[in-house]
Order: C-alpha cells, then sequence, then structure tokens
C-alpha cells in the first residue's frame, strides 16, 4: 500500500472517530437537566420557525397569484384605453351633431295689435316598450374578499373570484334574454331551452333570477368542479346567492 493511501485511510479513520466523539458528547449533553431544557427550548422554536417558513411559503404563492391577476387586468384595462382612444380620435364624419334651436321672440318685431301665434307642440312619439332589467350579481369588494375565512378561500384569489361572477352575470344574462324574448321569433334550439327554463321555475324562485349548472355549461365555458362550488360556497358566503332545492335540481337564485 502506497504511503498516501495509508495517509488518506488514517485521515478518514481519524475524522469518524472525530464525528463519534461528537455524538457521544451532545449524547451526554442531552442528559444534563440544565442542558436537557435548554434542548427542548431549541427544539420547540425550530418547530415554531418552521411554521412561520410554511405559512411564508403559502403568502409568497398568494402574492404571485395576486401579482399575476393583477398583471393580467393591467394588461385588459391598457387594451380598452387603447380602443377608447382610437374611437375618440376616429368619430366617423356622419353622425349626426347635437345642435341647441332657441325659440326666442323679438319683442319689437311683434305687433301688439296682432295677436301673436302660438305654434303648437308636435305630437309625441309613442314611447318605445319598457325594456326589462335582467339582475345581475355584484362583485367581491376587496373588504369582503379579506374578510373570507382562510379555510374557505384557501388559495382563491380576489381576481379568480370575481372571474367567476362574471362567468355567471353572462348565464344569468344569457338566460333571460331567452325568456322574455317573442316566441315567434324562436327557433327550435332556443324553443327548447325555454321551455326547460320554464319547467325549472318553482314558487320559490318566482319573481328571482337563478340559474342551474345546465345553464353554467350551455352558456360559458366554467367547469363545473370541486373548485367552482368552493366559489359557489364563498359567494353564499357573501350574500351574492341562495340555493333552492327540488327535484333533483339545485338553483342557484341572485340575491
Amino acid at each position: 500500500m502506497a504511503s498516501s493511501d495509508l495517509e488518506q485511510l488514517c485521515s478518514h479513520i481519524n475524522e469518524k472517530i472525530g464525528h463519534i466523539k461528537k455524538t457521544l458528547s451532545l449524547r451526554n449533553c442531552g442528559q444534563e437537566p440544565t442542558l436537557k431544557t435548554i434542548l427542548n427550548k431549541i427544539g420547540d422554536e425550530i418547530i415554531v420557525v418552521n411554521e412561520l417558513l410554511n405559512k411564508l411559503e403559502l403568502e409568497i404563492q398568494f402574492q404571485e397569484q395576486t401579482n399575476s391577476s393583477l398583471k393580467e387586468l393591467y394588461e385588459s384595462l391598457e387594451e380598452d384605453y387603447k380602443d377608447v382612444e382610437h374611437l375618440k380620435e376616429n368619430i366617423p364624419p356622419h353622425l349626426p351633431q347635437v345642435t341647441v334651436t332657441k325659440n326666442f321672440v323679438n319683442v319689437a318685431d311683434v305687433d301688439p295689435e296682432e295677436p301673436v301665434k302660438v305654434k303648437e307642440p308636435a305630437p309625441t312619439k309613442k314611447p318605445p316598450k319598457e325594456q326589462r332589467t335582467i339582475k345581475e350579481m355584484l362583485f367581491i369588494t376587496s373588504d369582503e374578499f379579506n374578510g373570507i375565512p382562510a379555510y374557505m378561500k384557501s388559495r382563491l384569489t380576489y381576481c379568480q373570484i370575481n372571474d367567476v361572477i362574471k362567468e355567471i352575470n353572462k348565464a344569468v344574462v344569457s338566460k333571460y334574454k331567452i325568456l322574455y324574448q317573442p316566441k315567434k321569433s324562436m327557433n327550435s334550439v332556443t324553443r327548447n331551452l325555454y321551455h326547460r327554463f320554464i319547467d325549472e321555475e318553482t314558487k320559490d324562485t318566482k319573481g328571482h333570477y337563478f340559474i342551474v349548472e345546465a345553464d353554467i355549461k350551455e352558456f360559458t365555458a366554467l367547469k363545473v368542479d370541486k373548485r367552482f362550488h368552493v366559489i359557489l360556497n364563498i359567494l353564499r358566503h357573501c350574500r351574492r346567492l341562495s340555493e333552492v332545492r327540488g327535484g333533483g335540481l339545485t338553483r342557484y337564485v341572485i340575491t
């Protein structure tokens, strides 16, 4: 055996012996009453620090999701702003201009002996048929979001909840546009939807706007999965909707 190999082997053995001595020393320290109390406190502190690190990791993930949602919102608003600016700068010249007519009579031009002729007002046009307003769900405010229990909202963000509200409103508007549409103008598909909507109504939903899961699937791209039902639970907590069950259906009533 070469001398260099022997030296390496001796160094390795000495290193192992040193580790064993340190382990025995630490084990002996743990048996001493005064040091044992300190070690227990250190162990408790390590557990607390570990819990704080876990919370910090969850908070970082939440902030990253919020940042991503805000970035998407900013990009969307920026596009809307550009569209508005474009419309403002490109108003079609053929649009009628708003003019104000003044119907004043010059007193000097009026003959005091001649009766003043008063023009009869033109007959008013028949007022247009009153349009029905479809009730939509209000978006969640930041204060309401902060008041939602952590166990309920889990890792859901403020924007994700309001995105679902936007889609639910889309389903509500689409449904009730069909219900308010003249039957003569309906095609076969629309007429089938109309009859389904009527069959789903109950005495408890009369006078209220509501949808069912079939409407979500029909009019939106939302997935009716576990996450969707978690958000519905949040919306019930925030009093945005209530549930009416019956006939094997759950009706989500806009409140």
